[in-house]
């Protein structure tokens, strides 16, 4: 909350361009005015607010395995999430299923000011610079116009973006305000990157920047969807762990919580695979604070956080008096970091501002 003294004073305008310009924002239903606590003698003074209900926004993020929807409040708050499994890769089923979630979520609230301001859906494959996808690995799609198919059913505003660059994003508005320089490695169905660089998105030539989980690392290992063999995110994701635990442990199925306890009860196949883990997850984070000498790295897995010696460990093996970086974190947001990064571009584009900063408790720094 904010007073209109007060905006006058930060933004060097005249009280009365406030004034005019509060009244415009208040009759579109953005503003409202409300009271703050107040406990001196006098009149209590008018504050001024976000109509955080005035619009939703939609965050997707568009897995191999499942697609989660995320609707958030104007300042990013989640208000409803679901998830849908995904029983096939066929572009058109996926479709429809993402026409029909959404309309849903149209009609839900259709009631508020502005509706569903926007949707932003984040892809685990190159998404081009025009927003249409080069490349899915894990569905094996090739150039698809995902936003030009939705939006010949939907009357609403479709973003398309590498899920990566939308978890870079969420950090940086909910979490690293003041970084200007920061990459966000996400390592769970496989690997991608999200860099920002002086406050902005890098993409590159036609918008492939960050396809991370496909550097070689092995020209002669184990061969990858993309084409190529040896690729990084076959040792460093999550789900390539995952694999190689349950063909050592010979389990059909193992989740986080089995890991956690294996973890606590020092098995020796578990502690191996660890070691092997963070041992690949160096190698590669080593290359990028070479490459890209960022202030914040932001490391997004589920798994580093079940293991207490993850942080310090990884410490101790980026030694190169060459490699220079401000801060190692390991993510808040954590399997949220995409759907949060989507709702809150939808939030930006919708409100046609430079800068978005919105809170998220805190972070837990390595």
């Amino acid at each position: 909350m904010i007073s209109r003294v007060d905006l006058a004073n930060i933004t060097k305008l005249t009280k009365a361009t406030i004034s005019t310009q509060v009244s415009h924002l208040i009759e579109e239903g953005l503003l409202i005015e409300t009271h703050q606590e107040y406990y001196n003698v006098g009149r209590k003074p008018i504050m001024l607010s976000l109509n955080y209900h005035a619009g939703y926004a939609i965050g997707i993020d568009l897995d191999y395995r499942d697609i989660t929807f995320t609707v958030s409040d104007l300042i990013g708050k989640p208000v409803h999430s679901d998830k849908v499994e995904l029983r096939n890769s066929n572009y058109d089923d996926v479709l429809q299923i993402l026409i029909s979630q959404i309309n849903k979520y149209k009609e839900t609230y259709s009631q508020s000011r502005y509706g569903i301001v926007g949707v932003v859906i984040g892809i685990h494959g190159t998404v081009k610079n025009d927003e249409t996808i080069g490349f899915v690995p894990q569905h094996k799609w090739h150039n698809m116009n995902l936003k030009g198919d939705l939006e010949q059913h939907l009357d609403l505003a479709v973003s398309i973006e590498n899920n990566a660059n939308l978890c870079a994003f969420a950090e940086k508005v909910f979490s690293c305000h003041t970084s200007e320089n920061l990459i966000s490695i996400n390592m769970y169905s496989g690997i991608g990157l999200g860099v920002l660089m002086n406050g902005e998105l890098v993409k590159g030539y036609l918008g492939y920047t960050g396809e991370i989980g496909h550097m070689i690392i092995n020209p002669d290992g184990k061969p990858c969807n993309c084409g190529n063999s040896g690729c990084w995110e076959l040792y460093a994701s999550e789900g390539s762990f995952f694999k190689q635990l349950t063909e050592k442990l010979d389990q059909s199925k193992l989740d986080y919580r089995d890991v956690k306890n294996l973890i606590k009860a020092k098995d020796p196949v578990v502690m191996h695979e660890i070691d092997a883990f963070i041992k690949y997850i160096v190698v590669d984070l080593n290359n990028i604070i070479n490459l890209l000498n960022p202030e914040t790295l932001v490391l997004n897995s589920e798994l580093l956080k079940l293991f207490p010696e993850a942080e310090s460990k990884i410490k101790l093996k980026l030694t190169s008096s060459i490699s220079s970086y401000k801060e190692i974190l390991l993510s808040e947001l954590g399997t949220n970091a995409c759907v949060m990064g989507a709702c809150a571009l939808a939030i930006k584009k919708f409100l046609e501002i430079p800068e978005l900063r919105l809170t998220c408790g805190l972070k837990n720094r390595i």
